[in-house]
């Protein structure tokens, strides 16, 4: 229940890489940089297409969590008649799938994927839609009555018109693009954003423990686990990292928690909506973010001015 060598590898090369990994990431410098080239012809070359409504999205440079979907969240509940989406990373499903219709869910988590799913239950008021075909999801949105759209993870998504809020983490120690690092395109095309903005300088983390007990079991699915040590409480006796999305073994958590003596499992929201089932004591790090006011004027700002 642990994650492969080769993702715990790459997290390393990618987050924190070592003076040896170094030599891999110079070796792999060359696709690198082809790579990061073929995007950026993309970039130039494709046609933006503009809609009835705003569209707001919330994306970043690098691979791995950068908080897209807690700001996500943050900034839909500001506004009504709102629709996210999202790609759905993770979902067993295919196609263009509604999570959920002004708060209701329609779907499972094995159908919407867990981060979906988590803003689905995270807003009432909202509706949430997964595809991997933006453009379709938008369409549907507009003609379900959505007067503003969040897209999710959108920054690569070139051929939409849309105000562009980029993420970055507190600290980057590898400024390669993919597979030298954990960069999508060139670090320089950061400056096409509307945007930019950095964690503890423009957003800041809060958590909160919620069902703390004495002795908990750190279970989680994302990239870049170890970012969440600034954020543990006192009282974790163990961590069990899986890949980024995955899914629980009920009956496999259980054994774990006997093991070690585990009165309770903690995990994200992320972790938690995969969950819901289980009949497992579970500790939740509830996230919030708190963003600085000038940057929710920016956007609502955009939005009056579309609309």
């Amino acid at each position: 229940m642990h994650t492969s060598k080769v993702s715990s590898f790459f997290e390393r090369l990618f987050f924190k890489p070592t003076r040896l990994d170094w030599v891999f990431i110079l070796f792999l410098s060359p696709l690198a940089l082809l790579y990061a080239f073929l995007m950026l012809l993309r970039r130039i070359f494709t046609f933006q297409k503009s809609y009835a409504v705003p569209i707001v999205s919330i994306g970043n440079l690098t691979v791995g969590g950068s908080g897209k979907t807690p700001f996500v969240i943050a900034l839909a509940k500001r506004y009504n008649e709102v629709t996210i989406i999202s790609r759905g990373y993770g979902r067993e499903s295919k196609g263009l799938v509604e999570v959920s219709r002004k708060g209701e869910i329609l779907v499972d988590v094995f159908a919407s994927g867990d981060e979906s799913m988590l803003m689905a239950t995270s807003l009432e008021n909202a509706s949430v839609i997964v595809s991997g075909n933006r453009e379709l999801a938008i369409k549907k949105a507009i003609k379900e009555g959505a007067k503003i759209i969040f897209l999710d993870d959108g920054f690569n998504r070139v051929n939409i018109k849309k105000y562009e809020i980029l993420l970055f983490p507190k600290e980057i120690k590898n400024y390669f693009t993919f597979p030298s690092g954990p960069f999508r395109e060139f670090f320089f095309m950061k400056y096409l954003a509307n945007s930019i903005l950095y964690e503890e300088k423009d957003f800041k983390r809060v958590v909160e423990v919620v069902n703390q007990t004495e002795k908990m079991l750190l279970v989680t699915a994302i990239s870049n686990p170890e970012r969440l040590d600034a954020f543990l409480p006192c009282g974790v006796i163990g961590k069990i990292y899986l890949e980024d999305h995955a899914y629980f073994d009920e009956a496999l958590l259980k054994e774990e928690m006997l093991k070690k003596g585990a009165t309770s499992l903690l995990l994200t929201q992320k972790d938690e909506v995969k969950m819901k089932a289980f009949q497992l004591p579970l500790s939740v790090m509830k996230l919030e973010l708190q963003i600085k006011n000038e940057v929710l004027e920016k956007v609502q700002n955009y939005i009056e001015e579309y609309q």
